[in-house]
């Protein structure tokens, strides 16, 4: 049997090993690019918000989740010990606020994915996914995707029963192009009735001449007309 001599193995500098410093031009620009990206994702997000609960808070909170994320990856940078311990870090920080709208769920996963990209430096994925997400909400606001209607008006009034119901359903049928019934609650002593009525206008009719019209007609009072905006609750 021939014993073949075995190569000494290779001495590895340690300085191989041991991770490169920080350049901080570089630093900066991440934390520039992740900031940018969160401001254009709170931009869109105000001008394709509808409905009720818009919060400006919420606003700033992308903008700071795009640059903080970005600096923890920054902060890791390939080490698994240190994913550990900001993951320990993070885990006794408690979150209580409750997200009135699911698609501002979507904004924080956008802004967390590019903050991600920004922080290890991919910017083709943060330009290129920055911009599908930025045309993708601003294409489902232009079209108003899954929207049921283009525009919701909710028309409530207090009906007394003893008169006839031509009177209001005639002044509804005047100055809307379509309507229907949504809410029936009739009183205590049985006189009258609380009807909730979804409208959309008629092209040149206004919301003062129709809630003029229905004050006026035999029978209807306490008129009231609300704006819709998808998430209103009857």
């Amino acid at each position: 049997m021939v014993d073949f001599p075995q190569q000494p193995a290779a001495a590895v500098d340690p300085s191989i090993l041991a991770l490169a410093p920080p350049d901080p031009l570089d630093m900066v620009l991440r934390c520039a690019v992740a900031t940018a990206i969160g401001v254009l994702l709170a931009i869109v997000y105000r001008r394709t918000h509808k409905g009720l609960s818009y919060s400006q808070s919420f606003t700033q909170t992308i903008v700071f989740v795009a640059l903080i994320v970005a600096l923890v990856m920054m902060a890791v940078k390939g080490s698994l010990a240190t994913a550990f311990a900001l993951v320990g870090a993070l885990s006794i920080i408690r979150f209580r606020t409750v997200v009135k709208d699911t698609r501002d769920t979507a904004f924080v996963f956008a802004a967390l994915a590019l903050g991600m990209s920004s922080g290890l430096g991919e910017w083709w994925l943060t330009g290129i996914g920055g911009g599908v997400v930025v045309l993708v909400a601003v294409a489902m606001y232009a079209t108003d995707f899954g929207g049921l209607y283009k525009s919701e008006l909710v028309l409530r009034f207090t009906f007394d029963q003893a008169r006839d119901s031509a009177g209001y359903l005639g002044r509804i049928a005047d100055h809307a192009q379509r309507s229907s019934l949504l809410h029936v609650e009739p009183s205590g002593d049985g006189r009258s009735l609380r009807l909730s009525y979804d409208v959309a206008l008629r092209k040149g009719a206004t919301a003062e001449q129709l809630t003029g019209a229905m004050a006026k007609t035999d029978g209807v009072s306490d008129v009231v007309l609300i704006v819709a905006k998808n998430d209103t609750e009857f």
